[in-house]
């Protein structure tokens, strides 16, 4: 199974540099691993203890940031180190006020495990919801490094619970603490003999109440423009099968004004938005200003810069969150604590939060 995995692995990365010359995402995959770990060993230098959090992308972040800031605000010395799988992660939260380092994780072979721990020489690390990275964990546990994971959540159609899924199980068992978001998840895990579990939520909880607080004194004036006295609603997170969806209802509500939020912004999804919304009058917020007369009469404002998004839902009378049409829903919660009525796809059965707000 170990031979199987490690194969995976060269062929993900090995695909990613395939269409790396095509594909600007998998380009940023590539390039910031280039000679990662030499980087790593010259630039990880410390007199003070370090404790190194991986989140594969910005949800897991988010997930892990109200630990890290509670640490920090109340008066913590260690430094942190902060790893990404995702160049979306990486690029949106590398230069993250409170992290002392931030950099992509360098692939999981035995041999970049060992070096990556030599250099950093963490204290603990912290994983976050679905990392299970089996040559960085079980190099931790040899060194008798405390190793975390937090806000996970385990079905029974996951590996570790299949009859092959032994080799699997053993990352578990390396972990120091698992903390988990619902009983099921720590009925599973006790099924094979896994009790080091708690019980805690999900810690996105505390950061969507977190932001929500922030952004009540703030105001976007461009979309208060384009908003007038309009009833509203937000979409956030979406791709083209939920705009598909989105496009359809706005022929039903001629007088209601959208706030359209896609997962990705680069200059073909925007284009590809304007192509689905092409009977709509349609407005782009880089492109918009207070005073723009175009932006006033707009049916829909598509935002194509990141970041806006959870300041965003407050605007809507109800919001929709994308992805549900396709992997799996995004963050729920964000529209969620503002009141929101919230609408998404059917694809939400891995997502506890769903379950518990249906």
């Amino acid at each position: 199974m170990i031979l199987i995995y490690q194969i995976s692995i060269f062929f993900y990365f090995l695909g990613a540099a395939i269409i790396s010359p095509f594909n600007k995402k998998a380009l940023l995959f590539v390039k910031g691993r280039k000679g990662l770990v030499r980087h790593i060993k010259e630039e990880v230098h410390s007199d003070k203890p370090v404790i190194w959090v991986h989140c594969a992308s910005v949800g897991e972040f988010e997930q892990a940031r109200p630990i890290i800031e509670s640490y920090r605000n109340g008066g913590g010395q260690s430094k942190f180190l902060i790893t990404f799988f995702s160049p979306s992660g990486y690029q949106l939260r590398k230069d993250y006020e409170y992290a002392d380092w931030v950099y992509y994780l360098p692939r999981d072979t035995y041999f970049n495990a060992c070096a990556f721990l030599d250099a950093v020489k963490p204290e603990m690390a912290i994983f976050v919801k679905y990392e299970f990275w089996f040559h960085f964990i079980t190099q931790l546990k040899k060194r008798e490094i405390p190793v975390y994971i937090i806000s996970s959540i385990f079905r029974p159609e996951q590996i570790f619970f299949k009859w092959y899924g032994a080799k699997y199980r053993s990352v578990l068992k390396s972990y120091t603490m698992l903390f988990v978001q619902n009983m099921e998840s720590r009925n599973l895990l006790s099924v094979i003999g896994i009790n080091n579990v708690e019980v805690c939520g999900d810690t996105r909880c505390d950061r969507v109440y977190e932001v929500a607080k922030e952004n009540e004194e703030k105001d976007n004036p461009v979309v208060k423009s384009f908003l007038q006295d309009s009833v509203a609603w937000v979409a956030g997170s979406t791709w083209e099968s939920d705009e598909i969806h989105i496009a359809s209802a706005m022929e039903h509500y001629p007088s209601m004004k959208l706030v359209l939020v896609p997962h990705e912004v680069n200059t073909g999804r925007i284009s590809k938005i304007q192509q689905i919304f092409s009977k709509f009058n349609v407005a782009i917020y880089s492109k918009s200003n207070t005073t723009d007369e175009k932006l006033k009469k707009a049916q829909i404002l598509v935002i194509d810069c990141v970041g806006l998004l959870s300041s965003l839902y407050k605007y809507g009378r109800f919001a929709y969150v994308g992805g549900g049409f396709g992997v799996g829903i995004h963050n729920i919660l964000e529209p969620a604590v503002y009141g929101c009525g919230v609408i998404f796809g059917p694809k939400y059965q891995k997502y506890q939060e769903a379950k518990d707000l249906i």
